[in-house]
């Protein structure tokens, strides 16, 4: 198994995906994880319309067929007819995770009371953790500073690469029974 975390990156917009404006969700999210990791990682990432049949195959492609251990989403999540993003991230999981959609709402209500519109969820896909984050660059941020730590342990709990952080962005929480692996 190689140590190296393969991040699926998916940013779900109507516009964005058509050209009307230059998508911002992605950028936001590599430039995330370049601060706040230093174990080995690379990027695979989708844009697309906010059409669940298209969110729910990419979905599977970034888990099932590009072997992502994180997908991340951005936009979708709210209330508007077109945002399906957690509806098509509950069809193709296999477990729920509550506790992500939770802590990314009570994260945001520290900044936007809106934040109870946001329809966020985690889950799991095989071997993969599968995140929804809000769209705007700014919310991005927030919520990885606000949910990343528990990420981490969660990879590893289903089969995935050791992940280290730089702890002055996000420090990775695990229990201290979970012993780090020896390098390959």
């Amino acid at each position: 198994m190689s140590n190296e975390l393969l991040i699926g990156l998916v940013s779900i917009s109507d516009r964005a995906s058509s050209g009307v404006y230059e998508d911002q969700g992605i950028p936001a999210l590599q430039e995330w994880f370049a601060a706040a990791l230093t174990s080995p990682w690379k990027l695979e990432s989708r844009l697309i319309p906010d059409e669940q049949p298209v969110i729910e195959k990419t979905l599977i492609e970034l888990c099932d067929g590009v072997g992502c251990h994180l997908v991340l989403t951005t936009g979708g999540t709210g209330p508007a007819p077109r945002d399906v993003t957690p509806e098509a991230t509950l069809a193709v999981a296999r477990k729920v995770m509550p506790g992500f959609g939770e802590q990314m709402r009570a994260v945001s209500l520290k900044y936007v009371p809106t934040a109870i519109l946001s329809r966020q969820v985690g889950a799991i896909r095989g071997k993969t953790l599968i995140l929804n984050l809000p769209g705007q660059p700014k919310a991005i941020k927030e919520t990885l500073d606000g949910v990343f730590a528990a990420v981490p342990y969660c990879i590893d709990l289903i089969g995935g690469p050791w992940i280290e952080t730089h702890e002055a962005v996000v420090k990775a929480f695990r229990p201290k029974s979970a012993i780090k692996p020896p390098p390959n």
